[in-house]
């Protein structure tokens, strides 16, 4: 079995995706030949887990030629796959996966691709329309529909030595806690503006909880978002709030600093879920999500939501342009649950 998986694009899509790469390679065996075909900025998430053989790299608007449309179809030819599998909604996979001469191509029927599909999963729909369901089982079914059997929702990443170095030298380049008294936060999200929360929350949360619960605060950040970090580094007033270094930004460097913090803040973003693949508590702060989307229940923690009526509205900008969904969920608020939780986690490992 020759078995290209053309995977999600976002981070937190794609690690919610990992017990559906878990199952396939389970059911499947070490006999067959797994690639994952990835946008080039996440390549590194899956480092140091084993179910895929290869990854190829395909973005349709880079520049680079061997990260194109010609490369990548050449490459699944020479491959003569069996199958795709689209994790992916779009008519350009599926199209992509019929040029490239998949002879099974499995997906969900949606932006008009049914027709290049062989094996068809219809997502289900409501009234307004596609009902949210939570994205690891939207997966699984995925999974399931070529023969894998039921799989746990579990999230799951790994960290490498190397990812590991990195977060040591993080550590110490900073001087952050090494007693595990140390608590990641993260405001943003490459989404867009309606999933940020409010700098000045950020601030004062992180002022709080080092005032109040004896911990390091660290502000996780992406490329291009190291400025709103100092920000909230400047809001907070505290020697013991800090940001990522500018040379250790990027997915290595987050995975290494979540499985070093005891737990995380975070809006509805890739660090998100990658610390409950990590098996990190999160406390999660909705806006533009419905929870129903991400629920899981291998995951530890909680979701707040403000109390408004456009909730889950799935915009990336705020279309009413109040953006009360997170400027309501007031930084007190998200303190008690830190607290909370932080208690009960150091009560436990006591």
């Amino acid at each position: 079995m020759n078995l290209a998986i053309f995977l999600p694009n976002w981070v937190g899509d794609l690690v919610m995706a990992t017990p559906a790469l878990r199952a396939v390679r389970r059911h499947l065996g070490r006999s067959a030949q797994i690639v994952g075909i990835v946008r080039p900025n996440l390549a590194g998430l899956l480092a140091g887990t084993d179910w895929l053989d290869a990854q190829w790299c395909f973005d349709p608007r880079s520049q680079r030629a061997d990260w194109g449309r010609l490369a990548l179809l050449g490459r699944m030819r020479h491959a003569r796959c069996d199958m795709a599998l689209l994790l992916t909604n779009s008519l350009g996979t599926a199209l992509m996966a019929w040029l490239g001469g998949a002879k099974q191509r499995i997906g969900y029927v949606r932006d008009a691709r049914g027709p290049l599909l062989t094996g068809r999963l219809y997502p289900l729909r409501g009234y307004a329309g596609f009902q949210p369901v939570p994205m690891v089982d939207y997966y699984l079914a995925l999974a399931a529909a070529i023969g894998c059997p039921a799989e746990s929702p579990r999230l799951e990443l790994a960290v490498t030595e190397g990812e590991q170095r990195l977060g040591e030298r993080v550590w110490k380049t900073l001087g952050l806690r090494n007693d595990g008294r140390v608590v990641a936060l993260n405001f943003m999200g490459a989404y867009g503006a309606a999933k940020l929360w409010p700098t000045g929350h950020a601030g004062e949360l992180a002022h709080h909880i080092v005032r109040h619960l004896d911990c390091d605060v660290l502000l996780l950040c992406g490329p291009g978002e190291r400025p709103a970090a100092m920000d909230v580094v400047r809001w907070a007033q505290s020697p013991r709030v800090f940001t990522l270094p500018q040379d250790a930004v990027g997915l290595g460097a987050t995975k290494a600093c979540l499985a070093r913090s005891r737990l995380l803040v975070s809006t509805d973003s890739g660090p998100r879920h990658i610390a409950a693949a990590l098996g990190k508590p999160v406390i999660t702060l909705l806006g533009p999500t419905l929870p129903d989307w991400i629920r899981n229940p291998t995951v530890a923690g909680s979701m707040l939501q403000a109390d408004v009526d456009c909730l889950g509205c799935g915009k990336r900008t705020c279309p009413v342009q109040h953006h009360r969904c997170m400027r309501d969920l007031r930084p007190e608020r998200v303190f008690e649950e830190v607290a909370a939780l932080l208690d009960e986690r150091l009560v436990r490992a006591a």
